[in-house]
C-alpha cells in the first residue's frame, strides 16, 4: 500500500477516511462550486473560448489532481494568468488557419499535462527555481493589469481589439464614441454589486445578526447572484435586442471524450506556450500549496504536485477542456471552508457536472459584460503595486528585472514578458555572481572572530593579506578573483601571505580551480605562500581529488584564528600586530 501511496497519496488518506471529515469535504465542495461556476464561465471567455469549456476543465482535473496531487486543499481548475497565457497561445495558431480554438486549447493542455508529467517523473520541479518571486509578481500583477484592460471592451459593449496594453487602450479610446449604454448600465452596475459584496457583505450580514459562517458563504456567492439578477434582467428587457451582447446558447451536458490534434505543426506553435504555461502554473500551484500545507503543519511533495498537475491537464485535454492549475483564491476558499482531503476536489467536480447537465439552458440570456465584471474584480486583486516599491527599496537589479517583466507583458505579449523575465533574472544572477563581494578581514581585538576593515575597528598584519570571498567559485567569477588578487598583492610590496577565507564558498568548479592553482603559480613567482581557511567538507574532499593541495604553496587551515596565529608565530615577521592603516615599525 506504500508503494501505491507514493505515487497515488489517495491510498494513504483514503485509509483514515471517516464520516467527519466527509462533512467537511462536502461543505468545502458546496461552497467552492458556487464560487467556481461563474469562475469557470468567465475564465473560458477570457481564453478565447466557449463558455461551457470552462465547465468542461472544472471536472475531470479535479478527479484527476485529487487522484495524484499531494496538496489536500488546493483547489485546481481554469485561473486567469493562465487562460491569458491561452488566449495568447491560441490566437496566432487561429489566425494562422493550423486549427480552430477549441482544438488547439485541447492541444495546449495534453502538451502542457505532459512536460508536466515527464519533469514530475524526472523530478525536475527545481526548474521553477529559475523563475524568481519578482518575475512571478511583476508578471502577475501585468497580467492583471492586461486582462482588466481586455475586459473593459466587454463592459463598454464596443468591439475592442488589441494584444497588448497600448492596442487596447487605443482602440478602446478609438470607439469610445460606440459605447452601448444598456451594455454599460450591466457591466459596471455588475462591477459595483460585486466590488460591494467582496468588500463589505460579509460585515453587513454579520451585524444584521448572521453567523460567521453563513455570512460567509452568502458574500462569497455574490457572483451567482449578479448572474442570476442580470440574466432576469436581460430577459425582461430584451437586452439582446438592443445590442448587449448575450452569452447564446451553452450546450448541456458533459464533454464529449476527445484526444488532442498531435499534428506538427500544432505541436510546434503550441509547444513553447505550453511549457511556459506548466513553469508558471505549477510555480503558483506550489507556492499556494506550500502556504496553506504550513498553516496545518502538513508537507506536499513539489515533484508529486507535478504529477497531480500534469495529470489534471491530460484529463482536462481528453474532456475538451484547456490548460488548469491551482488557483489562489479557491484554493483559499476550500481551505476556509474546512475542506480536509482531495476528496472536496471530487465532490466540487460533481457540483460542476451537474451544473453542466442542468443549468446551462439558463444562461443563454447572460450578458456577457456580467463575465467582464467578475473577471476585472477578480484580477485586480492580484495586481501588487506595493510589492514593486519594496523591491525598488531591497534590490535594484531584481527591481529590474520586475520592471522589465512588467512592461514586456504590457507591451509586446504574456509570453515574451514571462521569457524576458527569466532571462533577466538569470542574466542578473550571473552578474552578480561573476563580481561577488569580497573583503579584507582583520581581527577584532580581544576575540577570535575577523570581520571587514571597513566596516569594524580590528587588527591586520601588513605581511599577512586575509581575503574573505562571499560567493561559491565557478567559471563566472573565477578570473574576477584572479584579477582582485593581482590588484591587492601590487598595493602591497612587502606582502609575505595571502590567505582566502571560505566559509562561504559552498563549490569550486573547475574553471574555479584552474584559477586558484594559477593564483598560487604567480604567488610563488612573487615569493608569497598561498593559504585557505575555513574550507567546508564537501568542498575540501573535491580538492583532494585534484593536485592542488599537492601544489599549494601554503596550507590549509581549519579556521580563520588559526591561520592567523600561526602565520604571525613565523620567524621573520614584524613582532607585533598593528591596527588597521598603521604600519610595522
Amino acid at each position: 500500500m506504500k508503494r501505491f501511496a507514493r505515487w497515488m497519496p489517495i491510498f494513504g488518506w483514503g485509509r483514515d477516511y471517516d464520516s467527519e471529515t466527509l462533512s467537511a469535504d462536502l461543505l468545502a465542495a458546496v461552497i467552492v462550486t458556487i464560487m467556481l461556476i461563474p469562475q469557470s464561465l468567465a475564465y473560458a471567455m477570457l481564453a478565447g473560448l466557449p463558455p461551457e469549456v470552462g465547465l468542461y476543465a472544472s471536472v475531470l482535473p479535479l478527479v484527476a489532481f485529487a487522484l495524484f496531487g499531494s496538496s489536500r486543499t488546493l483547489a485546481v481548475g481554469p485561473v486567469a494568468v493562465v487562460s491569458l497565457m491561452t488566449a495568447s497561445a491560441v490566437g496566432p495558431v487561429v489566425a494562422a488557419g493550423i486549427a480552430d480554438a477549441v482544438t488547439a486549447a485541447v492541444t495546449l493542455a495534453a502538451l502542457s499535462g505532459a512536460m508536466l508529467v515527464a519533469m514530475g517523473l524526472l523530478r525536475l520541479g527545481f526548474l521553477a527555481n529559475f523563475l524568481s518571486h519578482p518575475v512571478i509578481s511583476g508578471f502577475i500583477t501585468a497580467s492583471g493589469l492586461l486582462i482588466a484592460a481586455g475586459q473593459l471592451r466587454h463592459i463598454l459593449g464596443v468591439p475592442g481589439g488589441g494584444g497588448t496594453a497600448p492596442a487596447i487602450l487605443a482602440g478602446l479610446a478609438r470607439q469610445l464614441g460606440q459605447v452601448n449604454p444598456w451594455t454599460l448600465a450591466v457591466g459596471a452596475g455588475a462591477l459595483g454589486f460585486l466590488y460591494l459584496a467582496r468588500r463589505y457583505a460579509k460585515g453587513w450580514l454579520i451585524a444584521a445578526g448572521l453567523g460567521a459562517r453563513p455570512a460567509d458563504m452568502i458574500a462569497r456567492a455574490a457572483p451567482i447572484l449578479a448572474i442570476a439578477a442580470t440574466i432576469l434582467i436581460a430577459r425582461a428587457l430584451d437586452l439582446g435586442a438592443r445590442g448587449v451582447a448575450l452569452v447564446g446558447e451553452i450546450p448541456s451536458g458533459l464533454p464529449v471524450p476527445r484526444m488532442p490534434d498531435l499534428s506538427p505543426d500544432l505541436i510546434a506553435a503550441l509547444a513553447p506556450a505550453a511549457f511556459l504555461i506548466s513553469i508558471v502554473g505549477f510555480v503558483e500551484s506550489v507556492s499556494v500549496a506550500q502556504t496553506l500545507a504550513a498553516r496545518r503543519r502538513e508537507r506536499i511533495v513539489p515533484d508529486q504536485e507535478l504529477l497531480g498537475l500534469g495529470a489534471a491537464n491530460l484529463a482536462a485535454a481528453v474532456s475538451s477542456g484547456y490548460p488548469v492549475t491551482g488557483g489562489f483564491a479557491r484554493s483559499v476558499v476550500n481551505f476556509d471552508a474546512g475542506a480536509r482531503t482531495q476528496a472536496a476536489g471530487v465532490f466540487t467536480a460533481l457540483g460542476i457536472a451537474l451544473a453542466a447537465l442542468f443549468l446551462t439552458p439558463l444562461l443563454s440570456h447572460l450578458p456577457q459584460a456580467t463575465l467582464a465584471a467578475t473577471i476585472i474584480l477578480a484580477v485586480l486583486s492580484l495586481v501588487d503595486f506595493p510589492a514593486i516599491t519594496r523591491t525598488w527599496r531591497y534590490s535594484r537589479p531584481d527591481f529590474a528585472a520586475m520592471l522589465g517583466t512588467i512592461i514586456v507583458t504590457l507591451g509586446v505579449g504574456v509570453e515574451q514578458g514571462v521569457t524576458v523575465g527569466v532571462v533577466l533574472s538569470l542574466g542578473l544572477h550571473l552578474w552578480r555572481t561573476s563580481r561577488p563581494h569580497s573583503a579584507i578581514v582583520g581581527q577584532v581585538p580581544g576575540t577570535e572572530h575577523y570581520r571587514n576593515i571597513d566596516r569594524h575597528q580590528v587588527i591586520t598584519h601588513p605581511e599577512i593579506l586575509s581575503l574573505r570571498v562571499d560567493e561559491s567559485l565557478y567559471f563566472a567569477n573565477a578570473r574576477f578573483l584572479e584579477d582582485r588578487i593581482a590588484a591587492l598583492v601590487a598595493e602591497r610590496p612587502g606582502l609575505r601571505h595571502v590567505v582566502l577565507m571560505c566559509p562561504a564558498v559552498n563549490d569550486i568548479d573547475a574553471s574555479a580551480l584552474e584559477s586558484l592553482q594559477e593564483i598560487n603559480r604567480r604567488l610563488a613567482d612573487a615569493d608569497i605562500r598561498f593559504h585557505l581557511s575555513e574550507v567546508k567538507g564537501p568542498v575540501m574532499d573535491r580538492l583532494k581529488r585534484s593536485d592542488f593541495l599537492n601544489q599549494l604553496s601554503g596550507r590549509v587551515f581549519l579556521s580563520q584564528h588559526a591561520a592567523d596565529c600561526a602565520l604571525r608565530a613565523e620567524p621573520g615577521l614584524c613582532a607585533a600586530d598593528q591596527p588597521v592603516a598603521q604600519k610595522c615599525p
